[in-house]
């Protein structure tokens, strides 16, 4: 499996986000490791479809895009989670997409 993690230097999730997805990597027995792509302007953002930080991506796809989200650019990334919008989707969320992916 292929990891991505897309965030951007000051971003104030993507290491929660970063400890998340290794947490659920490991107990999901997936091996693969977590490809840390930092994201530096808004010409980078729009070249990788960078949704925001942190942005994850599984075999080279977002599991949490929505559609007709298309802003590329240098923000923050919020998740629509049970418990309203985060930073970073939850454990349930990252292991759903894992599974999915495998």
């Amino acid at each position: 499996m292929q990891v991505e993690l897309l965030w951007f230097a000051g971003c104030p999730s993507y290491l929660r986000a970063q400890e998340l997805l290794a947490q659920v990597l490991r107990e999901e027995g997936v091996d693969a490791p977590i490809e840390m792509i930092q994201v530096h302007d808004d010409a980078e953002a729009i070249a990788l479809k960078f949704l925001g930080s942190p942005t994850i991506r599984l075999n080279g796809r977002d599991p949490f895009a929505e559609p007709g989200q298309d802003q590329f650019a240098m923000q923050c990334r919020v998740y629509r989670t049970p418990a309203g919008l985060k930073g970073v989707p939850t454990l349930e969320m990252l292991r759903a997409a894992v599974r999915a992916h495998k």
